[in-house]
């Protein structure tokens, strides 16, 4: 079994739901008392919040660079960043160490190419919706056409990100403000929708609505055991 290397913190509500899921796939698939290897360097989320906001993305690529080398002196073989957004300095922060990466978006798509989804529906922090390094990579590699909300829903899913779920605090209010912008999504033609922030599962899952979802945190975490167990 290969030790994956997790950088996680952003936030740390989602990042706890990684370490569960990538422990509960490897259990299911050896069974017994088997879990798994992982090496986990959490960031203060405090200092990347600043720093998105304030556009200071190559401060946030240093960080991210320095818990990649950690996690690689610690033994990973490999690693993961476990959260949508900062996927925006995967390129930097992949340069910075010898062991791969596992890309959230790469991940998501080859899931939705699998069941024939070609056209889907983006939910996300403002800077997964509105900038082209999560949109972009998914239309470009794998030729999947990519709805966002309009800008009034784009605002208030990104202030529920930060201001709630981030916090552990889920509202069902939110909630069903949440699944009324995905139910505009699946009218405009989206076959299906992207939980493309890893905070999002907190408040919507799949038993809420019938429009399909793609849960970003659980397909990455599941791509992490497939390559840690040597399944890819």
């Amino acid at each position: 079994m290969k030790t994956i290397g997790l950088i996680g913190g952003m936030s740390w509500e989602s990042t706890r739901l990684y370490y569960s899921e990538i422990n509960q796939g490897v259990k299911q698939t050896l069974g017994g008392l088997h879990s798994a290897k992982i090496c986990l360097y959490s960031v203060d989320f405090h200092d990347i919040e600043q720093l998105q906001h304030q556009g200071k993305w190559a401060q946030t690529a240093a960080i991210l660079a320095k818990a990649a080398q950690a996690v690689e002196a610690g033994g990973a073989d490999l690693f993961l960043i476990c959260t949508n957004t900062m996927h925006k300095v995967a390129a930097e922060v992949q340069a910075a160490v010898n062991i791969p990466m596992l890309h959230i978006a790469d991940a998501t798509a080859q899931h939705l190419l699998a069941d024939g989804v070609t056209k889907v529906g983006l939910l996300g922090t403002a800077f997964t919706m509105q900038q082209d390094f999560y949109k972009g990579r998914l239309t470009q590699n794998f030729g999947i056409e990519v709805l966002v909300p309009n800008v009034e829903q784009q605002a208030m899913v990104h202030e529920v990100i930060y201001q709630e779920l981030c916090l552990g605090q889920i509202s069902q209010h939110s909630k069903q403000k949440y699944l009324a912008v995905i139910q505009d999504l699946f009218n405009q033609g989206a076959q299906a929708v992207i939980l493309g922030c890893t905070e999002i599962t907190l408040l919507v899952q799949q038993k809420d609505t019938t429009v399909p979802l793609y849960d970003t945190t659980a397909i990455h975490a599941q791509s992490a055991v497939a390559a840690a167990l040597g399944k890819v």
